[in-house]
């Protein structure tokens, strides 16, 4: 009798062994890369229509993903821009706005809630490779802000003494290169940035592909001084800055590759987008936004429309493309559906898109999207096919002579008089104003924007919002 009893115990326990060896891995928590390139343009990948610069990798992550027409950047410019996607935050809402200075006295709020920290809670290993750009203060760097391990730079690349208009306007310091806390050189020479950025990024992965982590490729690339290493250089036909973007495309390719050689590439969600459109002072060093209108520094859509890839086999089915508009604030909320994380205590501005990258609609989880430059200056609104902007001024190098070879053009400043409204759908480049044919439109979005102006304010108005949040403040 014992020994029936014995048999049959042990023939359960195999059985249950079996089955616990049987579940797939992709019902682990999901492993989630988000790779952030700077300044590039929305033509500035093949699959987006770029005629002259070769992104196999980008290609073939599309051809078996989501590719999403209407994303948007949550600001023109650099920090305000990553404080939005790592927050779910519009940036004016929690006080990051710009670009952050070197010795900034400010930075990211320790009260706001990055996704690293959220998804530490569940459990993930946390990573950053690249630019940061949210307060150089020790304070204020990544691993206050909820990442195990941090590799790159505290800024922009061009804050460094080799800047064009260092001495006449700028009198930066060395660039410092950082590991963790520690600041383990200065570049003189960036050739290799992107090639080191990609290593680390594919040691993170084979150190932690036996559990969950949150890898985060913020590239500071291709944001002027542009640099290569010798593997891209002159492959391009479009130049040096096309060699950059291949490199980088290269990089994408290290990583999923990494991702498929350790068998966890079905249970990784990938994501490719920018901070902002081209800087377009820069020439021939600049990216492009065609068929968009201006670039990086305006509210126009070659200033925030990104292009935008995501890559998760199994989950988000392949070969999608949708004209849905989002934006980075909707990141955060997303990334929380998908692992079932707690979101952030404090009031964000993201919603999920989780059932949009599924497959489950093709609606966008929020109504309408608001579009602040310089210091929480309401400049437009996209509502469905709609983009309607309010009275403001804005840079552009139209009638100018462009930069060339790593300097600048110079910049015109020129102003919209009146409320303007474009048809997206029909005119993307934004060149039939049809304000006055619309005002049942125009009227709609004033409500719309008034409601927000009474949450963030505009500066443009005078007006303060009763919803926002301090940024971090050093202490004198």
């Amino acid at each position: 009798m014992y020994r029936s009893i014995f048999l049959l115990v042990f023939t359960l326990l195999i059985s249950c062994q079996k089955r616990i060896n049987k579940i797939p891995k992709s019902d682990s928590l999901p492993n989630i890369v988000l790779i952030f390139t700077d300044d590039q343009g929305y033509q500035d990948v093949g699959v987006f229509g770029s005629p002259n610069i070769r992104t196999p990798h980008l290609n073939k992550m599309a051809s078996e993903g989501l590719k999403l027409t209407n994303f948007y950047a949550a600001q023109a410019v650099c920090s305000a821009s990553r404080a939005a996607i790592l927050t779910g935050c519009y940036p004016n809402r929690i006080s990051i706005h710009g670009a952050l200075m070197p010795n900034a006295k400010i930075g990211l709020a320790h009260q706001e809630v990055t996704i690293a920290e959220m998804l530490q809670q569940k459990g993930y290993a946390t990573g950053i490779f690249g630019k940061w750009h949210l307060g150089d203060h020790p304070d204020y760097m990544p691993l206050n802000h909820g990442f195990d391990e941090f590799f790159g730079i505290p800024y922009s690349n061009d804050m460094w003494p080799n800047h064009p208009q260092q001495g006449p306007i700028f009198d930066f310091d060395p660039l410092p290169l950082y590991e963790n806390e520690v600041v383990i050189d200065t570049l003189t020479d960036q050739s290799n940035l992107t090639t080191q950025i990609t290593q680390k990024s594919v040691e993170f992965i084979k150190r932690n592909k036996d559990k969950p982590f949150f890898l985060y490729v913020p590239h500071p690339q291709p944001h002027v001084p542009l640099f290569v290493s010798d593997k891209f250089k002159g492959r391009s036909e479009r130049g040096l800055y096309g060699d950059v973007i291949m490199e980088i495309d290269w990089s994408v390719g290290q990583i999923m590759k990494t991702l498929k050689d350790a068998h966890i590439d079905d249970n990784t969600l990938v994501i490719f987008t920018s901070d902002n459109g081209p800087w377009l002072a820069y020439g021939n060093h600049s990216g492009s936004a065609k068929p968009l209108r201006e670039g990086k520094g305006t509210a126009w859509e070659g200033g925030q429309r990104e292009p935008f890839i995501a890559h998760f086999p199994g989950k988000i089915p392949s070969g999608t493309t949708l004209k849905t508009p989002l934006m980075a604030i909707d990141i955060l909320p997303t990334l929380a559906e998908m692992v079932g994380a707690d979101l952030p205590i404090n009031e964000i501005d993201g919603k999920s898109a989780w059932r949009l990258f599924k497959g489950e609609t093709e609606k966008s989880p929020q109504d309408v999207y608001f579009f602040y430059y310089k210091k929480n200056e309401l400049h437009g609104v996209r509502y469905g096919k709609w983009k309607l902007y309010f009275p403001h001024s804005y840079r552009t190098m139209r009638g100018q002579e462009p930069g060339k070879d790593g300097l600048p053009g110079e910049y015109k400043i020129i102003g919209i008089k009146e409320i303007e409204l474009y048809d997206l759908e029909n005119d993307i480049s934004e060149t039939k104003n049809l304000a006055l044919e619309k005002p049942e439109v125009v009227a709609k979005i004033k409500l719309l924007a008034n409601d927000m102006r009474s949450q963030l304010g505009d500066a443009l108005l005078e007006l303060e919002g009763s919803e926002t949040r301090l940024a971090g403040q050093l202490k004198e």
